[in-house]
Order: structure tokens, then C-alpha cells, then sequence
């Protein structure tokens, strides 16, 4: 008898992401026995994060499909930006949503689901900026902490990581 593969998680990467909204769910998920991998527009390239940790990717994203991954992570900051002007991440993100696969985003990480027009009639919470967006998007907008909507785990903002990877980690079945 062999053992199963690992679980596949994706985590999105571009410059200035949000280091603990990152780090902290990229270790959760490894300390649950899962394969967290960084998935960016380039493999084996070196990103920087508002906060200066440096993390290199495993994966480029046009070369991956969401049918290889179990879920999807998109950390917030000023990469969500960057990461919807790539159309690799925005159909992943869109597939993702499609399939009905855990995805999760905190912070700015909503604005790449709004590219990938995947809001339309979910509830979610995001970093407030952008919550008129969300809004102009179809989604409809909470201010919580964590909010889940089906397969959709969002959060507002860093201090909430405690209570979105326990969403997350539970919509694995890893709680």
C-alpha cells in the first residue's frame, strides 16, 4: 500500500503581498499536513512582501490548472492588485470558483475575485476600501472578521488570520 499524495494547496504571490497574510496560513497549512505551494506569474521567482520577507514560487501560473489544487489562498496587500492584471491568476481564481473549491482571501485578496467576476451573489468581507467594489461586483459586503459562503472564506484584514485559517483549515477538514 502506498500513501496518498498530499493534499495541494495554491497560494498566490506577486510583490508586496501582505507577509503575514502569507506566511501565517502558508505554515498553518504545512503544520496540518497539507502541501502548501506558492504559486505566482513566474516559477522559481523571488517576490517581495510590503514587510520585506522574500518567498519564491514553485509554480508559474499559466503552466498550473485549478484541478491540480484542493484550494486556493490569496493573501492580501498591494498584490491582489498586481495579481488581476495577470490573466493566468484571474482564471485561476475564476476556476476555482467555478469548481467550488475552498478559496480564500483576506484583505485586498477580494479584488482579484472581482476581476475574475466571481462575486455576483456571495457574501464576503474584504479590507473596507474596497468594499464598494465588492459591492459593484454583485457580492454583498459584511464587515466581520471571517465570513464563509459556501466554498468562500474571506477576511478583512491581518489581525483576523486567527479565526480565517481555523475557516479554512475546517473547509479542508483539518480543523
Amino acid at each position: 500500500m502506498t500513501d496518498a499524495a498530499p493534499i495541494q494547496i495554491a497560494l498566490l504571490v506577486e510583490e508586496e503581498f501582505e507577509d503575514r497574510d502569507l506566511l501565517e496560513p502558508l505554515a498553518a497549512l504545512k503544520a496540518a499536513g497539507l502541501d502548501a505551494v506558492l504559486v505566482g506569474p513566474f516559477a522559481e521567482r523571488t517576490y517581495t512582501g510590503r514587510g520585506g520577507t522574500q518567498v519564491t514560487t514553485a509554480f508559474a501560473a499559466g503552466k498550473v490548472r485549478m484541478r491540480q489544487f484542493a484550494a486556493l489562498v490569496i493573501p492580501g496587500g498591494h498584490a491582489p492588485d498586481r495579481l488581476r492584471m495577470r490573466h493566468a491568476m484571474v482564471d485561476l481564481a475564476r476556476d476555482a470558483m467555478a469548481e467550488g473549491k475552498p478559496v480564500a482571501a483576506i484583505g485586498h485578496g477580494a479584488q482579484l475575485l472581482i476581476s475574475a467576476n466571481a462575486l455576483r451573489g456571495r457574501t464576503l468581507t474584504c479590507w473596507p476600501s474596497i468594499a464598494i467594489d465588492v459591492k459593484n461586483a454583485g457580492g454583498l459586503y459584511v464587515d466581520r472578521p471571517v465570513t464563509r459562503d459556501g466554498s468562500l472564506i474571506t477576511a478583512r484584514k491581518s489581525d483576523d488570520l486567527p479565526v480565517f485559517i481555523t475557516a479554512l483549515l475546517d473547509a479542508l477538514g483539518r480543523a
